[in-house]
């Protein structure tokens, strides 16, 4: 569980879905310094299945949880594409070559699963505290489950700043460094739309995204990637060496140094 404090204004409370599971949604109130009941525009409810954040009031959309076993990323899991996936071209898997990544915007931890999947270590980082609790436990839950333990196993997560982070880092710097910052997303799927919906009041967009490339150009040792629209411009600052392009995304790489087998 997170030591980070919601800083957020956004209203959010602690749900237990049932009576068993009041002792556990306290210690998640107390862990976030959210509140057990009053108004709010989100819950983040608790069950003996898990966290997931709902959105409140009519018409809402569905909740949002985190899923390595069940569900859109199993199903990339067993027929993805393996190496061939722009991702894993973007970081630099070949044949002989699985880089040491730092996934330095996590999120719910989809790009990272992809590349633990294809055998990549991938270090994750998340500064926010909603975010990192449901993946957190989405990675609890895969740990449980002999298919896909090995590869969350891969997945270890850091709670906090990635710019401040990176900077004071004393590990074995990354090959690869892959951002994806908060951007305005045009894409029409209703998992993006629901999950923008909840999200971009929760996180906000990235402000800081050219002090964290900045801060992931001095750290990696071989490449920075970061994902972007297709159409979005490149962050402020170096102009990245390519760019890989596809149908509503792109990923802009900034090259340091050949990755080889």
């Amino acid at each position: 569980m997170s030591d980070l404090t919601l800083t957020t204004p956004v209203l959010i409370r602690v749900d237990a879905m049932t009576a068993a599971d009041q002792a556990s949604a306290t210690q998640w109130a107390t862990e976030l310094g959210l509140p057990l009941a009053g108004e709010a525009e989100f819950a983040l409810q608790v069950s003996v299945d898990g966290l997931q954040l709902q959105e409140l009031g009519r018409a809402a959309p569905g909740p949002i949880r985190v899923d390595f076993i069940a569900g859109a990323l199993a199903h990339r899991r067993q027929f993805g594409g393996g190496s061939g996936q722009m991702i894993a071209k973007a970081v630099g898997v070949q044949a002989g070559v699985r880089p040491t990544i730092l996934d330095a915007t996590a999120g719910l931890g989809r790009d990272a699963f992809v590349l633990a999947c294809l055998g990549c270590q991938v270090q994750m980082i998340e500064r926010n505290p909603i975010v990192a609790a449901l993946l957190a436990d989405g990675l609890r839950r895969a740990l449980l489950d002999v298919d896909v333990a090995g590869i969350v196993q891969r997945m270890p997560l850091l709670l906090g700043n990635a710019i401040e982070l990176m900077s004071a880092w004393t590990a074995q710097a990354p090959q690869v460094i892959h951002l994806d910052p908060m951007f305005p997303s045009r894409d029409k799927s209703a998992l993006v739309k629901k999950e923008m919906r909840l999200f971009k009041p929760l996180v906000g967009a990235d402000d800081d995204a050219p002090q964290l490339l900045a801060a992931a150009l001095a750290l990696a040792t071989h490449r920075v990637v970061v994902k972007r629209p297709r159409k979005a411009p490149s962050i402020d600052g170096p102009a990245p060496t390519y760019s890989l392009d596809g149908k509503s995304s792109r990923y802009d790489v900034y090259a340091k140094k050949s990755l080889k087998p």
